[in-house]
């Protein structure tokens, strides 16, 4: 039997998606095990889903420490200590210094509520809207030395509704977030991630049926 992944999961907001991992795992559907849950913001409710499992959490502000490479450090030995397989990014409002990457190397994954390369960012879903795209979506890609840059693993698309508002469209794409992430983490999992360049190629995967998408819809043509 396959030994379960190993993930230290890092927060700083409401934890949804950690959510969506803690079911995963508990349904049998992902075969990963939270080893830790760290949290820079003490006022998370991320934090009352890790404990509502009984999931270790430890909360570090980013304000107790000088400088933002003491911080990593500290984030660096706590999941060494934890023997984490795979960093797991939900909603962690923090860029992390080039030494934090070189500790775990193509083992730094994180969700963005856009289409990357397009819309990168703090704003990208927001930013995406205002522009007027007719199709958004969400990104699961792991983490480089660039905001949002590195190489992409899976992608969902959502079309964008004539009558959407921000929110609307938010919570759409957050659903898909809620698949695509612990999908991404069972490729990992499953040792399926070939990473060559910047082109992430998945072993075995079944690819979409689809040849293209239209929004709005053709109209005979």
């Amino acid at each position: 039997m396959t030994q379960p992944l190993k993930l230290g999961v890092l927060i700083s907001g409401s934890g949804s998606n950690l959510q969506s991992i803690i079911d995963n795992i508990e349904k049998g559907a992902l075969t990963a095990t939270i080893k830790i849950v760290i949290c820079n913001n003490p006022h998370s409710f991320g934090i009352t889903r890790a404990q509502k499992h009984g999931l270790p959490v430890t909360v570090l502000k980013h304000d107790d420490f000088r400088t933002r490479e003491d911080f990593d450090e500290e984030l660096i030995q706590i999941l060494r200590n934890n023997e984490i397989d795979l960093v797991v990014l939900a909603g962690f409002m923090r860029i992390l210094t080039s030494a934090f990457l070189k500790a775990f190397p193509q083992k730094i994954i994180n969700i963005h509520p856009a289409l990357l390369p397009s819309f990168p960012g703090t704003h990208g879903q927001k930013d995406a809207f205002e522009y007027g795209v007719k199709f958004s979506g969400c990104t699961v890609h792991f983490v480089d030395e660039g905001v949002d840059t590195g190489p992409i693993i899976i992608q969902s698309v959502v079309p964008v509704l004539q009558d959407d508002t921000r929110e609307t469209l938010a919570a759409r794409i957050l659903k898909e977030e809620h698949r695509i992430y612990p999908q991404a983490i069972q490729y990992f999992a499953d040792g399926k991630i070939i990473i060559t360049g910047r082109k992430v190629h998945i072993k075995d995967a079944s690819e979409t049926p689809l040849m293209a998408l239209h929004n709005p819809s053709l109209t005979g043509f």
